[in-house]
């Protein structure tokens, strides 16, 4: 297996935490982005020369443009980039106010883009590279209580798709990975909620499932390591697909939303193409 040099975004804990790891012990090279001083100096301390920690924050682009010039300075170049940073939010589409729907884009769709702006012209010009974006199951199927969430995870699976068409020239592949619940602390630690609670939503099954989701967390079905190990596989393959939903709840709701699409689809078919002019 050739040897990659990885860019990182969010390596302090969850699924970057554990590619880290992995990666390290497949003998291939890390850049790992973190947001804290104190983070940088213990990453580096305990990874030494097989990794590097760089301070950064998605939504700081003169931070983006230092950390990618580090990792072109220490390695010389960048093979994968992964785009992990960001975070659940919780909270019905009535509850959140503008300024934490702002927050939410901000770091989940905008600081990926951030990361693309810097980082696409490396790859397109050495005409080599993966980009890895982590995206989520409520990227493809939404999740009632996660209106803000699911809304940055689509944008982002926009975005990646017509990525992906746009760097088939330069042979740079796109990535989707789509994770079901996986025990991240994404239901802990990582999860914020809307400062706003209307009490006409708490005995509907929506309030209830948002009251309970807190208590999943450590209790997921998947393993972040084992995804780790998959992600990396992908990114090896000859043939790596463009989406890589994760785990059984993940295959389970997209497959439900396939079903529900051709559903309508098949349900209005007819009246849908008399809406074409008439030749």
């Amino acid at each position: 297996m050739e040897r990659k040099i990885w860019f990182i975004t969010g390596v302090s804990n969850g699924f970057g935490k554990c590619l880290v790891e992995e990666l390290v012990k497949a003998g291939e090279r890390v850049v790992g982005t973190l947001r804290q001083p104190a983070q940088v100096e213990a990453f580096n301390q305990r990874w030494g020369d097989k990794a590097l920690g760089v301070l950064m924050d998605v939504t700081n682009k003169t931070q983006i443009n230092e950390a990618v010039r580090a990792a072109l300075h220490h390695y010389g170049r960048i093979d994968v980039v992964v785009n992990n940073a960001g975070f659940g939010f919780m909270g019905t589409v009535e509850e959140i106010t503008t300024a934490e729907a702002k927050e939410v884009m901000e770091a989940n769709f905008f600081g990926v883009w951030n990361v693309l702006q810097e980082t696409l012209p490396i790859l397109r010009q050495q005409k080599s590279g993966h980009i890895v974006q982590m995206s989520s199951v409520s990227g493809f199927r939404a999740t009632g209580g996660f209106g803000l969430y699911n809304a940055s995870k689509f944008a982002i699976e926009g975005m990646s798709e017509a990525l992906a068409a746009e760097m088939i020239p330069f042979n740079v592949k796109v990535l989707l990975v789509e994770p079901g619940p996986f025990r991240t602390g994404f239901a802990g630690y990582s999860l914020k909620r809307a400062a706003k609670h209307i009490d006409a939503y708490e005995l509907t099954p929506v309030g209830e499932w948002m009251k309970a989701f807190p208590e999943r967390d450590g209790k997921q079905d998947g393993d972040p390591v084992k995804a780790a190990q998959v992600i990396i596989e992908a990114v090896h393959s000859d043939h790596p697909p463009l989406r890589l939903p994760l785990g059984k709840i993940a295959h389970d709701g997209f497959k439900r939303k396939i079903e529900s699409v051709q559903q309508d689809m098949a349900a209005w078919t007819e009246k849908s193409l008399k809406t074409s002019f008439d030749s």
